[in-house]
């Protein structure tokens, strides 16, 4: 029980995230912690696992809405963030709370902008000039809401999702070491 405690603490936090969205779809659009699940998956778990799990919980919640983009580019660009991400996490694990919680947030940063540029490259909703890219990654495109907003609301989803992981993490007992056995010992 206590190995599936992070787990439901994870899909919990992603649950209660999705339907904040849901109810406040003007004030908080954007409002996943989507990169920091990816984020803290570096520091649950070690090597590969540190990013499958994420991906599992990702993959599965994906037709729900989460992801929000439904195409095989938005597909891939998102994967492409989000292990970009997952390295960050990699990177600065072992740090502090606060060097972990700037992390989180720089983590909604890189997210944002780097789906900010293959958004401005690949939207016709966006000039291919300066000002588009601008558009694509702060004030939004004409007849939208600023992209800033956006990234405001997933750096404080991921801020607060990652403080409650790392507060979890000090919280929970951890998990008792098997006694050693000897195989002479019978």
């Amino acid at each position: 029980m206590k190995r599936i405690l992070p787990l439901l603490l994870i899909v919990s936090l992603l649950l209660l995230f999705r339907v904040a969205g849901i109810l406040f779809p003007e004030s908080l659009p954007n409002f996943q912690p989507l990169a920091a699940v990816f984020f803290c998956g570096a520091l649950l778990a070690p090597g590969w696992r540190g990013f499958a799990l994420p991906f599992g919980i990702w993959a599965v919640t994906y037709p729900f809405g989460i992801g929000h983009v439904h195409s095989v580019t938005g597909f891939l660009t998102t994967l492409t963030a989000l292990a970009a991400i997952f390295f960050i996490g990699r990177g600065l694990s072992g740090r502090g709370v606060p060097t972990l919680l700037l992390g989180s947030v720089a983590a909604a940063v890189v997210f944002h902008v780097f789906t900010g540029c293959v958004s401005w490259l690949g939207d016709p909703l966006y000039p291919k000039s300066l000002h588009g890219f601008w558009q694509s990654v702060w004030s939004g495109p004409i007849g939208y809401g600023p992209s800033w907003v956006f990234l405001r609301n997933l750096a404080a989803a991921n801020l607060i999702f990652t403080a409650v992981f790392l507060l979890a993490r000090v919280r929970l007992p951890k998990p008792e070491a098997a006694p050693a056995t000897s195989v002479f010992a019978r």
